[in-house]
């Protein structure tokens, strides 16, 4: 059933969303805009997520570091910052220091962040040796 000329159905079928010029384009503009943003957050987020993940390698390269050095000392084979290191080295880190207090190892570690523009280091620390008696 057509809509006649001259009735009120006819004139708003007719009727058609005129949109001002100074807002032609305007959702185009914005859609590009939100999706920058969503490219720059998901790269903030994986250059944190990388930032994370190499503190946990660095703290476990540590404490394997400071455990094997502390067993050096308990079994007097050699030096426990030698040994310390090898095991630092097989784990990915690169030893920022190593001193011994009395039976204790103390080691820190440091691991490289590698994600775009953005790198650094991430480090761990760990001291380790022998439970002292307790007591009772």
């Amino acid at each position: 059933m057509a809509a006649r000329q001259g009735t009120a159905a006819g004139r708003i079928a007719r009727r058609r969303l005129v949109v001002p010029r100074a807002e032609a384009g305007v959702a185009t503009v914005l859609a590009c805009v939100c999706a920058m943003a969503l490219i720059v957050l998901t790269g903030l987020a994986a250059q944190m997520g990388a930032a994370l993940l190499a503190r946990h390698r660095a703290e476990v390269a540590a404490d394997l570091g400071a455990l094997a050095g502390a067993a050096a000392v308990v079994a007097e084979q050699r030096s426990a910052c030698a040994r310390a290191a090898e095991v630092v080295t097989a784990n990915g880190g690169t030893v920022a220091g190593c001193s011994l207090e009395g039976a204790d190892v103390l080691v820190t570690v440091t691991v490289a962040v590698h994600l775009g523009p953005l790198a650094g280091t991430a480090t761990g620390r760990a001291r380790a040796g022998p439970v002292a008696a307790s007591v009772s």
